[in-house]
C-alpha cells in the first residue's frame, strides 16, 4: 500500500462545480472502534507484520518508558500472530508518551496503529464523535488521514480500510475525543477534495441503525459483456448513450491490452442505467446478443450464486426422492447399456449413470433413476444381492452426502456404545476375570535386595477382594 510523505498532508481544496464528480462508494465493514482515554496505562498496537513477537516490541517501547508486560495475541491453534498486540506500562504518562511518539511508526516496514486499550464493551460500541470517510484516493493511508483531520480535534483512533492485499477500499474512520471536534471535521471536509478526488465526511451509522436499500432500484453501474473486441471506452460510451446520460465507460482489457469483451457503463442517474439493462438485451453484434446487468461486488456474486445452487440442489432432490437407485459392487465390464437392460423390467427408466474416473475406467458404483416411486421401491426389493457379472450388486436410495455421513456418524456412536456396554468392557479397555493370573515380562537382568530376583518378575495371582482360598 503506497503512503504519502510523512511531513505531507494531503491537499485539501474545494471543489467547484465542474471539478466535484461525486462518486459515492458503498460503505462497508464497521468503524474504528471508539475509544475515551482510559486511567489504565494500556496500549493496544494494530496493524503488526504476522512476524512481529514480544521480544521486539519491547525493544521498541522500552525506550519510552519502563514496560510491564506485553502480550501478541495469536490464534490458539497455530499459534500465529493475529497482527495486534497490547502492551502495559507502569504509568499513563509512559503509555500516553508512547502512543505520541510511536503512532504510526515502522516495525518491520509496516506503520503500526496504536490506540487506548478498553475492554469495556459499551465504550467499544459507542458512536459518539465517531466519523466515516469515503471515496479517498487510494494513496491516503492511515498516517496520511491523521495528519489531515487532526486539525479539528484530538483523534483517539484513526484507520483507512484496506484489503487482503493491504490496497485501500477508498473509505474510513475517524474517532474524535468530543463530538464537537467531529462536527467540526464534518462541516470544513465533506465535499472538499483530498488529491484532487472529493470525499464525503458523514457522522458513522453502525449496520443495524443503516435504512436498507434496495441496490435494484438504485444502481448506476451496468456490467455490459458480448461486446465487440474492437470496441473502445468511446464507442462503448456511444453505444450506452442511446439509454442514458453516461458518467463513465471501460473496456476491460489484459495484460497485452487485448479486449476481454465486455466492461462497465456508469450513468449518471438510475433511469439511464435500467433503460440500458432492458435495451442492450435486444442489441447484436454479429452473431452475439449483448448481455447487460446490474454490475454487483464479487461477495454479492458469490453469495446470489450460493444461493442459486441452493435452491438447484434442493428441487433437485425433491424430484429423484425416492426414485434414484445407488447401486455399487459393480464389475468393470458392465456397461450403463447392460445396467438398463437388468433394471427397466421394473418401469420406466429416465437416466443411468456408472461413474468412471480420470481414465474412463468404471469405480464400482452407478445410479439408475425410474419415473415413479413404486417401480424403484419393487428394482430395489428384487434387484439388490442379485448376480451380476459373477458379484452380488448392493442396491439402496440414492441419498445426499449430508444425510449418509449423518447416518454414519449416527451407526458408529450406537456400535460404540453398545461395545462400552458389553461385559468385561470398562472404558474401552478389557476387564481381566476374578482369579485370573497377569503375567508382568521378564525383567532381566533386574535383581532385588540381597541379589534376589526383583519382585514382579513372577505370576502374580490376582483374586477378588475378601476372598479366601478353600472358601
Amino acid at each position: 500500500m503506497s503512503s504519502p510523505d510523512a511531513e505531507t498532508k494531503p491537499e485539501v481544496a474545494e471543489a467547484t462545480p465542474t471539478e466535484a464528480a461525486a462518486a459515492p462508494a458503498a460503505a462497508e465493514g464497521e468503524a474504528a472502534v471508539p475509544q475515551q482515554r482510559p486511567m489504565s496505562a494500556s496500549l493496544y498496537v494494530g496493524d503488526l507484520d504476522p512476524e512481529v513477537g514480544e521480544s521486539l516490541l519491547f525493544d521498541i517501547f522500552k525506550q519510552v518508558g519502563p514496560v510491564a508486560s506485553i502480550r501478541v495475541c495469536r490464534d490458539t491453534i497455530t499459534r500465529r500472530s493475529l497482527g495486534y498486540a497490547y502492551v502495559n506500562f507502569h504509568n499513563v504518562n509512559d503509555a500516553e508518551r508512547a502512543l505520541d511518539t510511536l503512532n504510526y511508526s515502522l516495525i518491520k516496514h509496516r506503520p503500526c496503529r496504536i490506540m487506548w486499550s478498553h475492554r469495556d464493551p459499551s465504550i467499544r460500541r459507542s458512536g459518539v464523535g465517531n466519523v466515516f470517510i469515503k471515496n479517498l484516493d487510494g494513496s491516503i493511508d492511515n498516517k496520511a488521514l491523521y495528519d489531515t483531520f487532526s486539525t479539528f480535534g484530538n483523534i483517539l483512533s484513526c484507520k483507512v480500510e484496506v484489503d487482503e492485499v493491504g490496497n485501500s477500499k477508498g473509505y474510513g474512520y475517524v474517532h474524535y475525543e468530543t463530538q464537537e471536534a467531529a462536527d467540526l471535521a464534518i462541516e470544513k471536509v465533506n465535499g472538499m477534495l483530498l488529491n484532487d478526488r472529493q470525499v464525503y465526511v458523514g457522522s458513522f451509522i453502525p449496520k443495524k441503525d443503516r435504512n436498507p436499500v434496495n441496490p435494484s432500484q438504485t444502481f448506476t453501474n451496468v456490467y455490459i459483456k458480448n461486446i465487440d473486441e474492437s470496441w473502445s471506452d468511446e464507442k462503448l460510451s456511444e453505444e450506452a448513450g442511446k439509454f442514458g446520460a453516461v458518467d463513465s465507460a471501460v473496456v476491460m482489457r489484459d495484460g497485452e491490452g487485448k479486449s476481454r469483451c465486455f466492461g462497465f457503463v456508469n450513468f449518471k442517474d438510475h433511469e439511464g442505467a435500467q433503460k440500458a439493462v432492458d435495451g442492450f438485451s435486444e442489441v447484436k453484434v454479429g452473431e452475439k446478443t449483448i448481455f447487460a446487468a446490474r454490475a454487483q461486488k464479487k461477495s454479492e456474486r458469490e453469495a446470489m450464486l450460493r444461493d442459486k445452487f441452493k435452491k438447484m440442489k434442493e428441487e433437485r432432490m425433491t424430484k429423484y426422492q425416492g426414485v434414484n437407485l445407488y447401486i455399487k459392487n459393480l464389475d468393470d465390464s458392465v456397461s450403463e447399456e447392460k445396467l438398463k437392460e437388468e433394471f427397466e423390467q421394473f418401469g420406466s427408466i429416465t437416466s443411468v449413470k456408472i461413474m468412471v474416473d480420470e481414465r474412463e475406467v468404471s469405480r464400482g458404483f452407478g445410479f439408475v433413476c425410474f419415473s415413479k416411486p413404486d417401480e424403484a421401491s419393487t428394482a430395489l426389493a428384487e434387484m439388490n444381492g442379485r448376480m451380476l457379472a459373477n458379484k452380488p450388486i448392493y442396491v439402496a436410495l440414492a441419498q445426499p452426502k449430508e444425510v449418509r455421513r449423518a447416518q454414519l456418524e449416527a451407526s458408529h456412536s450406537q456400535r460404540q456404545q453398545v461395545r462400552l456396554q458389553q461385559p468385561g468392557m470398562m472404558g474401552g479397555q478389557p476387564v481381566y476375570a476374578h482369579g485370573a493370573q497377569m503375567f508382568y515380562p521378564h525383567a532381566v537382568g533386574v535383581q532385588g535386595p540381597r541379589g534376589q530376583p526383583a519382585l514382579g518378575v513372577y505370576p502374580q495371582p490376582m483374586m477378588r477382594r475378601g476372598w479366601q482360598q478353600g472358601g
